[in-house]
């Protein structure tokens, strides 16, 4: 029902300068779902962990973070935060519907510092015997072979045996797990954002973005869309170039819009029972009202009860 994510700096690497390991947790079993190395603990790996972690077992009720600048905006220094003034995170937690909750004191985080202590000793002894010294090598191994072993040593099984995880779609995720803000569209029809210039492509729909309100999204993996409303005007690669449009998919199920952003994985140790999922729906059917024409000229047979 709740996970907990933090980052850990510490030389991971042997005779490498100190890395920030991301990890994410569950709180009823002590399994850990995603863990990897990145240069700097930001907004950025906090989406890529949620995104890890939500595409590979579904939504959690809650997840529970340190005040880091990138998770809250906390007005005075030591003080409460500020739940009205969403960050980046709290964005995209607050429209997926879970809750974002703040640790106050040392004692509530130390279900994290308690795995950091245990990785510290592990993890990097590991890495040095298997000789990875770089980045993507170390986050490959950490997926495919440290972590199936740490959870068979250390996780333990919940007390109740069905599963809190909610489905959903890919798609939703990779949308909202992302860094999203509004820009205006200048007068050459570009978008600023950094230092790229993201030349929107012309449309069959208006002669030009001219002034228009966008929004830019960009994504764990760099790649840059925007937006105009909820319609993608264009999408682009991390160094700004314009990407051929992508045929839009309405289907149930379909695969997500960026592929490679998820991956195939095994079942959490509260996995559901297997009739469980099929009680998942998303969405309503809207009845027809008795009578009522569709546009077939003639009236619509009632829907039964």
């Amino acid at each position: 029902m709740m996970l907990h994510q933090d980052g850990s700096r510490h030389a991971w690497l042997a005779g490498q300068p100190a890395l920030d390991l991301i990890v994410t947790m569950d709180d009823a079993t002590s399994a850990v779902y995603s863990a990897f190395l990145v240069e700097e603990e930001g907004t950025a790996s906090s989406l890529r962990a949620c995104l890890e972690v939500f595409g590979c077992h579904g939504l959690p009720c809650a997840l529970y973070t340190d005040r880091g600048s990138h998770y809250f905006y906390t007005p005075a220094a030591g003080g409460r935060v500020d739940k009205t003034r969403l960050t980046q995170v709290g964005r995209a937690l607050d429209r997926l519907g879970i809750e974002h909750i703040p640790a106050y004191s040392p004692e509530a985080r130390g279900r994290s510092e308690r795995m950091f202590g245990t990785l510290q000793d592990r993890l990097g002894k590991e890495l040095a015997l298997s000789g990875i010294a770089d980045i993507d090598t170390a986050n490959r191994w950490i997926r495919q072979v440290y972590l199936p072993e740490h959870n068979r040593l250390f996780a333990r099984p919940a007390l109740l045996g069905e599963s809190a995880f909610v489905a959903v779609d890919g798609s939703v995720l990779v949308e909202t797990l992302a860094i999203e803000e509004e820009r205006v569209v200048a007068r050459d029809n570009t978008v600023a954002w950094g230092r790229l210039q993201l030349q929107l492509p012309a449309s069959p729909l208006r002669a030009h973005y001219v002034r228009a309100r966008v929004k830019v999204r960009q994504y764990p993996d760099g790649g840059l869309a925007v937006l105009l409303g909820p319609r993608p005007i264009g999408r682009y690669d991390a160094s700004g170039r314009l990407l051929p449009p992508s045929p839009p998919s309405l289907a149930p199920g379909s695969q997500p819009s960026r592929p490679g952003l998820r991956r195939p994985c095994g079942p959490a140790l509260t996995a559901p029972a297997p009739d469980a999922a099929r009680e998942l729906r998303v969405g309503t059917r809207k009845r027809v009202a008795k009578g009522s024409n569709q546009g077939t000229g003639r009236p619509e047979p009632p829907l039964p009860p």
